[in-house]
């Protein structure tokens, strides 16, 4: 079905069993102390889930290398011993592992960073030291022998990390390097770190080892490489010795989305299929690959010899499996949300996924057969409903999933008809045929009761939220006031001028629905980032396109300071970039004084304004929906509450879904 996907791919004196490159993913699991054994179940998984080769998150090659004070690092015999536990339980299912080697130069979050020039990164908190020509020596020395280490420790191969802005790019491009001894200068000096260091890694490994290098093939920051001088960097890595090329993309400094779920899916297999065609080794392509079909065109076009893959395969371990036995409606899929993985790991935590929460939780969150089966009431068909019903369900309880609607997706079924979010479709297709695969009763246009429940062993009520209701004076006027859930439900029609209260997820989510251009191609989002598909300038960046909407709209918030950020940590300047080039007036530090047939009247810094808008959308947070609340007592231990009917707030799918998940491992 996917014969270019689960092809393998001979690299001479190893073969890999297919093209799938699980890619580089920090998860916090590199910290553990004592054994890694969390780190190796959470690569077993992914091994025995039939992944061809995967890459670690990043181990720094000496202490000045490493991200944060007390991140990981591999460096030692001590280390080599310690990872033999990851090593050998991916080999046990027939996988392949690289230790991915970072040196993180300049985005060191400690006072100890050290770089090709001492400028500071707008992203880190320390100006760099700058090295001297010993301790460049020291750097590629170490490099070398974290590789040889890792050899021994039973790693088939390392990857390089010369992408995302880190050491290696900094010694690459002008913008950090400015040198004027034989380390900077040209570009023939500047790209001389990396070729030394492939160099001595190769002299140390021998020829039977893989290197993968992540080379920076678009930078998308000022004064980067230009496509020339990419191909210039790509011949001399293979002409030292790397057996395969991985696409990097985008510095982390750089203002433009690369793996968020507002980016298209493959945006970027065109540059990996620029570079190809100069190179006899495979090149790896990467970023928003996260279905086989979207993996398999890639492939079959010729744009890449491998697909990487790291967020996909944190939502389903078995993704390539379900690929090979024509199970594909059952890949749980990446939707690209950032919010329990990347935005976990950006704030020092442990790494999951909002659809998979036992991702880099294998060894806790173990789901067995149930001792004593049970009749389960689970009321709400939304997120945390659904993983609620169909775990309870896989575990051999016979579970009755009660939604009142005519059919299941519940807050997901409205985020898909965001444009960016189209890929919350993707989950409730993988749950739909969950509650096939596990025997679950789904009962649509039911209201569930007391009456209905009240003989059920256990009930999980999963009932959701509904928009909280201001009490303002003209709110209740239809023709001018619709809340969030009404609009995207029922597409009301919006007049000229628009007015959203409320600037959390919700009303930024809305403001760039009516704000969206009609069509809105690759082209068209490549042109809106200012990103140059013909390579041709530094950096590959062009000048940004316009995209002012023909509406105008004011999102506006209670609370003063930065406005339209939305609640991810890593995704947060995409949103207000976005409404920020479509003209939409944030406002905070507002308060609301009424409604009227003129618009929405205000206050903002003493002074009362009307702001003459056609429609007023409320997006002013939710409340729990709790159907006979006042029997619950009734119910007892049996009672389970999750998700949205628990704590409403800002929604947090994240939350809802593991709960689900919890609540049905222990029934």
């Amino acid at each position: 079905m996917y014969p270019h996907l689960l092809a393998p791919l001979d690299l001479g004196f190893t073969q890999l069993r297919n093209r799938v490159l699980m890619g580089s993913m920090h998860t916090g699991l590199e910290e553990q102390r004592g054994e890694l054994t969390k780190l190796a179940a959470f690569y077993e998984a992914r091994a025995k889930g039939g992944v061809g080769l995967i890459v670690t998150g990043g181990f720094a090659p000496n202490f000045r290398g490493r991200l944060h004070p007390f991140s990981s690092q591999f460096s030692t015999a001590s280390h080599a011993q310690k990872h033999k536990v990851v090593t050998d339980a991916v080999h046990k299912h027939g996988g392949k592992i690289a230790l991915q080697i970072l040196h993180a130069g300049r985005y060191a979050m400690h006072p100890l960073s050290q770089s090709a020039s001492a400028t500071r990164a707008p992203i880190a908190k320390f100006t760099p030291f700058k090295m001297c020509e010993r301790q460049i020596k020291g750097t590629i020395k170490d490099f070398a022998n974290s590789a040889h280490l890792a050899q021994s420790a039973g790693y088939d191969g390392v990857e390089v990390m010369g992408s995302e802005g880190y050491l290696i790019n900094q010694f690459i491009c002008q913008r950090t390097n400015t040198r004027n001894d034989k380390w900077g200068g040209s570009y023939q000096n500047r790209i001389r770190l990396p070729l030394e260091i492939v160099k001595a890694i190769r002299k140390k490994v021998g020829q039977e080892f893989i290197i993968i290098f992540r080379l920076s093939m678009l930078d998308l920051v000022e004064q980067g490489s230009t496509f020339d001088e990419v191909i210039e960097l790509a011949k001399g890595l293979e002409q030292t010795g790397v057996s395969l090329i991985n696409t990097g993309i985008g510095w982390h400094e750089a203002r433009i989305p690369t793996i968020a779920t507002q980016v298209p899916r493959g945006a970027f297999s065109w540059v990996t299929e620029k570079v190809k065609p100069h190179l006899s080794i495979p090149v790896i392509t990467c970023n928003r690959i996260n279905t086989p079909e979207v993996a398999e065109d890639i492939l079959s076009q010729g744009h890449a010899d491998m697909v990487s893959m790291a967020r996909p395969l944190l939502a389903d371990a078995d993704f390539v499996n379900k690929a090979a036995s024509q199970q594909s409606k059952l890949i749980n899929t990446c939707i690209g949300c950032n919010q329990a993985c990347l935005d976990n790991v950006f704030k020092g935590k442990q790494a999951s996924c909002l659809v998979n929460p036992q991702a880099c939780n294998e060894t806790e969150m173990v789901i067995s057969n149930a001792v004593t089966k049970k009749r389960v009431a689970v009321i709400g068909a939304g997120p945390a409903g659904l993983a609620c019903a169909t775990i309870a369900a896989q575990r051999g309880h016979q579970v009755d999933l009660i939604e009142k609607s005519d059919r299941i997706g519940g807050q997901f079924r409205l985020a898909m008809q965001i444009p960016g979010k189209e890929e919350f479709r993707e989950t409730i297709r993988y749950f739909a045929n969950r509650i096939e695969q596990t025997g679950v009763n789904l009962m649509l246009d039911t209201e569930a009761t007391f009456d209905v429940i009240k003989d059920y062993d256990q009930v999980v009520m999963a009932s959701g939220v509904t928009p909280r209701k201001l009490q303002l004076e003209g709110i209740d006027t239809p023709e001018k006031v619709v809340d969030y859930q009404t609009l995207i439900r029922d597409k009301s029609p919006l007049g000229q001028n628009v007015a959203i209260i409320g600037a959390g997820g919700i009303g930024v989510d809305v403001a760039s629905m009516i704000t969206e251009p009609e069509t809105h191609t690759l082209a068209d989002w490549l042109e809106d980032w200012g990103i140059d598909q013909t390579m041709s300038g530094e950096g590959g960046l062009q000048p940004i396109g316009e995209s002012v909407a023909d509406k105008q709209v004011w999102l506006f918030q209670r609370r003063a300071g930065s406005v339209g950020k939305g609640p991810g940590k890593t995704t947060g300047w995409i949103h207000r970039a976005t409404l920020q080039k479509r003209g939409v007036n944030l406002c905070g530090g507002v308060s609301y004084q009424k409604i009227s047939a003129d618009g929405l009247h205000i206050k903002r810094d003493n002074k009362e304004e009307l702001i003459q808008a056609d429609n007023i959308i409320i997006c002013a947070g939710q409340e729990s929906v709790r159907p006979f609340e006042e029997q619950w007592q009734q119910l007892g231990d049996k009672l389970h509450i999750i998700g949205g009917a628990d704590v409403a707030g800002e929604l947090d799918a994240v939350r809802a879904i593991r709960q689900g998940t919890e609540v049905a491992m222990k029934l």
